[in-house]
C-alpha cells in the first residue's frame, strides 16, 4: 500500500493543525525498566494511533523520561508512519484481510451496513481513526497491544485497491 512521504505529511499536519484535522488517541503508556551499573533506570513507553477518519491512519512508540515527552515523542513517530486505506462507500473495506506480526494475528472483515466497529483493544481504535464505520475483527494469538496494533496496521496495508 501506499505510504505517505513525512516531508508532505507534515507540512500539513503543524502544531496548529493537528487538532483540527487529525485525531491522536493514546493507546497504552507502561513503565519499562533497563538495569544499568547504578541499579535501575525507569522510562515510560507510549503508544500512541494518529488518524484523520478518512483512509489515513499512522501507530507511533515513543520511550521518554516523562510521560508527556514519551506521548510526543510517539505522535510524531506516528505522523511519519501514516499509510492510506482504501475505504468502500459505506465506509467498509472490500474483502477480509489477515495481518501478522510477531506472535499476534488479527482478521478483519466487513460487515453490513449499520453493524459498527465490533473489535476490541487496540484494533478498535486504528479501526475507528481510518474511519471505518461497518468491519468486524478478531485478534488470535498473543495479547500484546503493540503486537495487536501492528497486525492490524499490516492487514490494512494488505487492502487490495479496486
Amino acid at each position: 500500500m501506499e505510504v505517505l512521504s513525512s516531508h508532505v505529511f507534515l507540512k500539513s499536519v503543524k502544531d496548529g493543525e493537528v487538532s483540527r484535522k487529525w485525531k491522536q488517541q493514546v493507546v497504552n503508556i507502561r513503565r519499562v525498566t533497563k538495569v544499568v551499573k547504578g541499579g535501575k533506570k525507569l522510562q515510560f513507553a507510549a503508544i500512541v494511533v494518529i488518524g484523520n477518519e478518512n483512509g489515513y491512519v499512522g501507530l507511533g512508540l515513543g520511550k521518554a523520561n516523562d510521560v508527556s515527552d514519551a506521548v510526543r515523542k510517539a505522535s510524531y513517530n506516528g505522523k511519519r508512519n501514516i499509510i492510506s486505506v482504501p475505504l468502500t462507500s459505506d465506509k467498509s473495506i472490500s474483502h477480509l484481510v489477515r495481518g501478522r506480526f510477531g506472535a499476534s494475528t488479527v482478521l478483519i472483515k466487513p460487515a453490513s451496513s449499520g453493524s459498527g466497529v465490533i473489535a476490541g483493544g487496540s484494533v478498535r481504535i486504528i479501526l475507528e481513526l481510518v474511519g471505518l464505520k461497518n468491519v468486524m475483527a478478531k485478534q488470535l494469538g498473543c495479547n500484546n497491544l503493540l503486537n495487536n496494533a501492528r497486525a492490524s496496521i499490516a492487514a490494512l496495508q494488505s487492502i487490495k485497491r479496486s
